[in-house]
């Protein structure tokens, strides 16, 4: 795969033409003197304006002014660690990621990380397939562990291909302690830069961001 080249960070003030931003600045510049002007000329010449008062009008333009520039630096670093997230993330097309989210079957077991509540006495795993109807539930041990879940519903019989979402339950004495998605390893087959993140897109056509991330690992690592 082609690793995309890391952009040249323009930077939010500089000499020429400058920057949009630059521009924009030196408008609301000319329009603050314009401003300060007309207040001097229709000033109470009885109740003039304070020097004091002068000074902070300016105080607050230049904050405004530093704001801006600040903001138009940060955008343009912004850019360029998504470029880089990107260079980095590509090594990750063909390993397995650790996310909650659906995970498709094709005829082979998904791996399952269930995390149940420490407190709790049983914990059950819950399967739904892309219409929200639960498919499977089964017990799992309450301890942290890998599970391979073969496909079968809860009558052993192997469901369709297709997205399948999971959930681990958690109980004490009976009652629902707490309902969270289960993290699931799902082959990568996409890193891209999309509306200013990284994301990846998973087998089966899921899109996660990157930052979702708990884990990756090489394919068959369980």
């Amino acid at each position: 795969m082609n690793v995309l080249p890391t952009p040249t960070i323009q930077p939010a003030y500089g000499s020429g033409s400058g920057s949009g931003s630059d521009r924009v600045i030196n408008s609301d510049f000319d329009t603050f003197l314009k401003m300060l002007t007309t207040q001097v000329e229709n000033q109470d010449p009885l109740d003039p304006i304070k020097s004091e008062d002068y000074a902070t009008q300016l105080a607050q333009f230049s904050a405004v002014e530093q704001q801006t520039k600040t903001n138009g630096l940060l955008e343009a670093l912004n850019a360029q660690f998504g470029q880089m997230g990107m260079a980095e993330l590509a090594n990750w097309v063909g390993m397995e990621a650790r996310v909650a989210a659906p995970a498709s079957f094709d005829g082979g077991a998904i791996s399952v990380a269930a995390s149940p509540v420490t407190t709790a006495d049983r914990a059950f795993l819950v399967v739904r397939d892309q219409s929200g109807a639960t498919v499977d539930r089964r017990e799992i041990p309450v301890t942290e562990a890998t599970l391979e879940w073969n496909g079968r519903g809860s009558d052993n019989i192997e469901l369709p291909k297709g997205l399948y979402a999971f959930e681990i339950e958690s109980q004490q004495n009976g009652d629902v302690l707490d309902t969270k998605p289960a993290d699931v390893y799902v082959p990568v087959t996409e890193a891209r830069n999309q509306e200013g993140g990284t994301y990846l897109v998973l087998r089966g056509g899921t899109v996660v961001d990157a930052g979702a991330v708990r884990a990756i690992r090489e394919p068959n690592a369980a």
